[in-house]
């Protein structure tokens, strides 16, 4: 695909860019209700000028009944009074633009709350105008509507059981691929995708500056939704077969001939193939993708049901992620978000002795491969699992139906979405500098002497290095445009890898485990030292300390 005579090429300046992302319920609470807001996020906005990300993405502030933390919306184009209102988020805006900092919002396009107008409509009658803008279904022909087996499919929801709901009102069922309270939109009615774009390009002139989309390759279902033998039917949903086509619509629905507005698709199931697929700048789609394989590594039976990884399982998807997408697919790097456990205690070392260490090198080995870097907060200073003690300090909807169906705590403490959630540590006063008053989830006993208060001070912290790898990738050309290569190594638990420019090469060579490493590489004397987790002799072999890793150029 060459591009057309009169086509303007999109701008790229989310290719060596570093995006924060912010779950705004536990970043800063500014009015004391134990509830983080939009007002505490503008107080926060020098401090990551200070650590030089160029974009924050802010998961979802809008009116929601909250049984999904807010991906449950109820109204898309307004802001909950958990969370401030309409001025505080142009305030919020402005304040950012004034940064240099772009904004990035959280949209949910796959389903809305039952709460939501539309969905109220849907649901009054058969004949409602805006029935169709739901997937409904009579029951399974020869059941009694309301009864064991009389879901019109087999399909299961993300969040355990049937992704059916029987509502008596109209004797029909609804399909939800997630909580009850989530009834799926139906993409196949144009009329839906019109006020869904609508509605997006409503943000896009408040300036908003790109959209994170919640889920968005479930949006084109098979339209007969058959049964499915393996019982899930993921098969039928997922990159479904107007997928394409819908998203070749959003593109030219809302960004139109805005080059820079960013479209980053959250895209569960995909394999590098589809990635290519969204996200390859002839197709004009999507910019970027988050792919899942890596962060479900691990996981045996199910999510909560976890296991050790082996040496260097983690460096081998992440290098055959990398090595298949080539040059023409984009992704977003990352380790953890708000529905994923904290990056070091899944993939690093939580012990006091390796904690900062394995911080350290996790970023160093994710933040410098091909795509778009994005980091949690908390992740910047090393945050760890909270370790709940009993179910009672847990506010999560998935991993409380997964204790009342029969699950076990240690599932949740190993891959619960609330260890994400847990507020974010600025100092390490009882409300952690997030709030003055009661917090609506627990600040963790284990690890509450993490801080930023504590580690801005220390050259030699999580926080410092971040910052300076984030500068790298600034400075570095090759990381944001050069090619990916891996690099064999002697130990499976070393990752290294060359990024390269022209005459520009770089070489990331990291330890992902807790003992030494001897790697020999090709002329590693006549290569200077960029940046380094700690110390490491330039020597051949070289001698890798635990969780650490350095990034070489070839000089």
């Amino acid at each position: 695909g060459e591009s057309q005579p009169g086509d303007t090429p999109r701008s790229q300046w989310w290719r060596d860019a570093v995006v924060y992302q912010i779950y705004p319920r536990s970043f800063v609470d500014s009015d004391g209700n134990g509830v983080g807001d939009l007002r505490g996020i503008i107080s926060k906005l020098d401090y990551l000028r200070w650590l030089g990300v160029d974009a924050i993405w802010i998961s979802p502030f809008y009116p929601s009944p909250g049984a999904d933390m807010g991906y449950d919306i109820s109204d898309y184009t307004d802001v909950d009074p958990l969370f401030g209102d309409l001025q505080a988020f142009d305030d919020l805006v402005a304040a950012a633009h004034t940064r240099g900092l772009r904004v990035i919002v959280d949209i949910v396009a796959n389903h809305t709350s039952d709460e939501h107008a539309w969905f109220v409509e849907s649901r009054s009658a058969k004949t409602n105008a805006k029935r169709d803008w739901y997937w409904w279904r009579p029951a399974r022909a020869g059941y009694q509507p309301g009864t064991p087996g009389a879901e019109p499919n087999n399909w299961a929801s993300f969040f355990g059981g049937s992704a059916w709901s029987f509502d008596p009102e109209t004797g029909e069922y609804y399909l939800h691929l997630f909580d009850r309270k989530q009834p799926d939109l139906n993409w196949e009615n144009p009329e839906v995708r019109q006020a869904l774009f609508e509605m997006m390009r409503w943000w896009k002139n408040r300036g908003v500056d790109g959209l994170r989309l919640d889920v968005i390759n479930l949006v084109s279902k098979v339209p007969t939704l058959p049964g499915d033998d393996s019982g899930n039917g993921f098969k039928y949903y997922a990159c479904g077969p107007r997928i394409h086509k819908y998203m070749a619509e959003l593109r030219a629905g809302v960004a139109g001939s805005d080059t820079d507005f960013v479209l980053i698709g959250e895209t569960p199931g995909v394999n590098p193939e589809q990635a290519v697929g969204f996200t390859d700048q002839q197709r004009g789609e999507l910019d970027m993708i988050f792919a899942f394989q890596h962060v479900e590594l691990g996981q045996e039976n199910g999510k909560f049901d976890t296991r050790a990884l082996l040496p260097g399982e983690l460096a081998d998807m992440l290098a055959y992620w990398q090595e298949s997408l080539g040059d023409a697919g984009w992704i977003g790097l990352y380790l953890s978000n708000h529905d994923q456990p904290r990056q070091v205690s899944r993939f690093g070392d939580d012990s006091e002795q390796w904690r900062a260490h394995s911080a350290k090198t996790l970023a160093l080995a994710s933040m410098l491969q091909r795509g778009t870097a994005f980091v949690y907060q908390g992740e910047e200073i090393g945050m760890i699992n909270a370790n709940f003690a009993s179910a009672s300090e847990l506010r999560d909807v998935e991993s409380l139906n997964y204790l009342a169906q029969g699950g076990n705590l240690k599932g949740v403490q190993a891959a619960g979405r609330d260890n994400a959630r847990t507020p974010m540590q600025w100092d390490s006063s009882p409300g952690a500098g997030f709030t003055a008053g009661t917090p609506w989830v627990a600040v963790p006993a284990r690890g509450a002497h993490i801080s930023v208060a504590e580690q801005r001070a220390a050259a030699d912290s999580v926080l410092n290095f971040y910052r300076a790898l984030v500068e790298l990738r600034h400075r570095e050309p090759a990381i944001g445009s050069g090619s990916y290569r891996r690099v064999a190594t002697d130990t499976p638990a070393v990752y290294a890898y060359e990024r390269e420019l022209g005459e520009q090469r770089l070489r990331i060579i990291a330890n992902l485990s807790d003992e030494t490493a001897h790697t020999t590489l090709s002329d590693c004397e006549s290569w200077q030292e960029l940046l380094a987790t700690e110390p490491i002799a330039k020597q051949n072999p070289l001698v890798l300390p635990p969780w650490s890793g350095v990034v070489l150029q070839r000089s």
